[in-house]
């Protein structure tokens, strides 16, 4: 089996266990520290509000997702439906690509942007 296959059949699989695990995310909260960076420096650290953020989106409440972290709901759209997608391309036996994992210098200004701009919301929400 292809590298790329195998790549593809992983992530959809932790994607879809993800989704039938999802119901079950309510209960794993009370194990779950509070972040050490705010915790020290009253500041939330760049993943705050990622937990609330993945257990609003098991909801289905997006507005409330959104709200927890609005970059972490964009990486578990990512992480979730770009595993679905390549998953049922890997199983359907659909040449894939490796992903080229060297990013231009332009969309690596787009994602400090972006990073930067999610933590400014967090301190301002006071997440």
């Amino acid at each position: 089996m292809k590298p790329e296959r195998q790549l593809g059949l992983l992530w959809g699989g932790v994607a879809v266990l993800l989704l039938a695990l999802s119901p079950l995310a309510g209960r794993l909260v009370s194990a779950m520290p509070a972040c050490p960076v705010k915790s020290l420096s009253g500041l939330p650290c760049l993943t705050c509000g990622s937990t609330r953020a993945a257990l609003a989106l098991a909801q289905l409440d997006l507005l409330g997702a959104v709200a927890a972290n609005p970059l972490a709901v964009l990486a578990w759209a990512a992480l979730v439906g770009g595993g679905l997608a390549v998953g049922l391309l890997a199983v359907l036996n659909v040449p894939l690509r490796e992903p080229d994992w060297v990013l231009s210098p332009p969309t690596r200004w787009l994602l400090v942007v972006g990073l930067l701009a999610n933590w400014i919301y967090l301190v301002g929400a006071g997440v």
